[in-house]
Parts: C-alpha cells; sequence; structure tokens
C-alpha cells in the first residue's frame, strides 16, 4: 500500500477511505477490467465482427507502451496468489474465467458449431495457457501463437457446419 499510495500520488489515509483493505482495492480492480477483458458482446451501436473473427479476437492483445513485465491474465495471477477458494477476489476469478468460456460457448453456438461447450472451453483453456505461458516468459507473443492454434480449432468446427446452418 506505501508504493501504490506513492505511485498513485495519494496519502496513505486517502487509498484506504477508498478502499479499507487491499482485498477490497484487488477486487476494484478486477471489477474494471472485467468489460474490458470478455470476448465482445454484439451491440447494436457498433457493428459487429464475424462470430469467426469475435472468437479469434481475444487472442489479439493489446499491448501497452510499457517497461513493466508482462502479467498475462489478472484473473488468472489473482487464483495464483489468492489460492483459497472462499476468498472474495478468487471467487471473483472464478466467475469471471466462467463467464469467459460461457461467452465463447455462446458464440460457438451463434455460428452453429456441433459443440459449442467444447469449443468454448478449448479456445478458454488455449487462452488462459498462453497466458500464463506469456506471464513465464515475460512475453506477449504467445497471444500471437495461441491465435494461430485457435484459427485451426475454430475453422475446424466451422467446417463441420452445414450449409443449412446460420
Amino acid at each position: 500500500m506505501d508504493q501504490l499510495s506513492t505511485v498513485a500520488e495519494v496519502s496513505k489515509r486517502t487509498l484506504y477511505t477508498h478502499f479499507p483493505s487491499k482485498d477490497e482495492l484487488v477486487g476494484a480492480y478486477l471489477q474494471s477490467v472485467v468489460d474490458a477483458l470478455l470476448p465482445v458482446h454484439p451491440s447494436p451501436v457498433q457493428p459487429t465482427p464475424s462470430p469467426r473473427d469475435q472468437l479469434l479476437a481475444v487472442f489479439d492483445w493489446k499491448l501497452t507502451e510499457t517497461t513493466a513485465p508482462f502479467r498475462g491474465c489478472p484473473f488468472l495471477n489473482v487464483s495464483v496468489e489468492v489460492p483459497d477458494p472462499g476468498h472474495s477476489a478468487h471467487q471473483l476469478a472464478v466467475a469471471y474465467k466462467r463467464e469467459f468460456a460461457r461467452r465463447l460457448t455462446e458464440i460457438a453456438r451463434e455460428v452453429g458449431v456441433a459443440d459449442p461447450e467444447t469449443l468454448g472451453e478449448q479456445l478458454a483453456l488455449l487462452f488462459d495457457g498462453a497466458a500464463a505461458r506469456g506471464t513465464v516468459l515475460n512475453s506477449s507473443h504467445t497471444g500471437a501463437c495461441a491465435r494461430s492454434i485457435a484459427e485451426l480449432l475454430v475453422d475446424a468446427a466451422l467446417a463441420d457446419v452445414g450449409p443449412e446452418s446460420p
């Protein structure tokens, strides 16, 4: 909290006024990034990419210009740092990971693939593996490699879709 208050240029008192504990600070941070990291939900105000592009977009990691180490997925990081399954931060990570796979499954279902649950789980697992490997290697390039694998999975699933499907 000392380091955070210094970087944020606020007193520790101010920091603790807004976040009474580290757990609440972590929870607030995770809540702030949930929507930015989940697979895109179609919107009437924005053109919707094709379902294939939506499935692959989760591997198009937007990198910030920084010299800080690559940290991968904050939800994976929290689940490692807070292994207690009853802890609120860990539960938030679990809920996020379930929602992530559910959204991928929903997009796969919209396309009409034969087994959307399996494709959704495969892509979620591939994402998590790439994020974890990228964290260990301090490299964001694992996302591009995972995307090429995801293309194979998605294209194989789409090849099985008959002409009557959406």
